[in-house]
């Protein structure tokens, strides 16, 4: 119970968080918050892979686009000329498919976004498990590429496929309706509430890595990433363990899509795009491989600024230089420096006379 405290801060500034916003009359800043939090939800899903297993994905932006893709076109493409077919018979019989009007008044049968989340998540966690046996026996940088080629592949399926609405993307997705009468969408009546599920889900996943990674399991990921010859030499299945956790961020990254698509009522293959993966790698690295609070925190951090057009139209060129800066001077991340000791230098200075200091 003792290693979930550090949570409790983080749960207070949530919950406090809309009535500042409201106190300042800047309640459109919760737009954002919602969206960064879903962003990290991929983040600390992609931590877990690569600070404490040790591989590197370059195309984590395919899985949030396969969840966000398939979520959204299952939602909105309309069913109902196929009603006298088998296979639709037995969806509906199984309860699957909701009923309505399209714009111009004409039925609309659609599949329901609770059954369109499990089916796109699970066909991710399916595309993921594939992937992961062949790609994950390749090490450093030749697992990078070919996770890089998988993100390539979905981006250009996203672009050039007509069912999933090539570069205009997909459009007009309905709310995904929750238990006690939420919904995520991004109605603006509905603003704070959304807040309060996106970062729900964040705290969600934090704790369900945490758990994983102070479980034997964990421990078992870390030595792998220690010294894989080492761990298999003390009965850790390396490649069992590897796959399953590569498996589980897809999942993280799946889900994020699925809800950050219902709350924008739309998707896009620019959230396909190689860039995004850099991103996602970037900020992984520039909060610390394995410190999952490092990665959450700068994921929602450089997320919000982003989403804020901080950065303008050298967004992608900013991640880029982080991800450059960090390799070169901060490895292990910007929260391990030693920035009192670099701070030392400065702070002898503004204390000695003899150097113009104040006494």
């Amino acid at each position: 119970m003792k290693r979930f405290l550090n949570l409790v801060p983080l749960i207070a500034l949530v919950v406090v968080v809309p009535w500042l916003t409201e106190l300042t009359d800047t309640k459109y800043y919760l737009t954002q918050l919602t969206m960064a939090a879903y962003y990290s939800l991929l983040i600390i899903g992609l931590c877990v892979l690569m600070g404490y297993t040790g591989q590197i994905s370059m195309g984590h932006a395919g899985f949030f686009a396969i969840g966000g893709y398939l979520s959204a076109a299952l939602t909105t493409r309309n069913l109902a000329d196929f009603q006298e077919r088998f296979w639709f018979q037995l969806i509906d019989g199984a309860g699957l498919l909701v009923s309505g009007q399209d714009i111009y008044g004409g039925e609309l049968v659609t599949v329901a976004p609770w059954a369109a989340c499990l089916a796109a998540v699970a066909t991710a966690a399916l595309i993921a498990w594939l992937l992961g046996i062949p790609v994950l026996k390749l090490k450093g940088h030749y697992l990078a590429m070919a996770t890089l080629g998988f993100g390539i592949i979905i981006y250009r399926i996203a672009l050039a496929s007509e069912y999933f609405g090539e570069a205009d993307g997909i459009s007009e997705v309905p709310a995904f309706l929750l238990p006690f009468g939420l919904e995520v969408s991004g109605g603006f009546g509905v603003r704070v509430e959304n807040y309060y599920i996106a970062w729900g889900m964040l705290l969600l996943g934090m704790i369900l890595l945490k758990n994983l990674i102070d479980s034997r399991v964990g421990r078992a990921l870390r030595s792998i990433h220690g010294s894989p010859e080492a761990a298999e030499s003390m009965g850790v299945d390396t490649a069992r363990s590897k796959l399953q956790v590569f498996v589980l961020s897809a999942v993280f990254a799946a889900v994020a899509g699925v809800f950050l698509t219902h709350y924008n009522g739309g998707i896009g293959p620019s959230e396909a795009g190689v860039m995004k993966s850099v991103r996602y790698v970037a900020i992984v690295a520039v909060g610390g491989m394995a410190n999952l609070w490092g990665a959450l925190i700068m994921g929602i951090v450089l997320n919000f600024l982003s989403l804020r057009g901080v950065f303008g139209s050298y967004d992608d060129a900013v991640f880029g230089l982080i991800l450059i800066g960090i390799m070169l001077f901060a490895p292990n991340g910007i929260l391990s420096l030693q920035w009192r000791a670099m701070l030392a230098p400065l702070r002898r200075r503004r204390t000695d006379p003899a150097e113009g200091g104040r006494t």
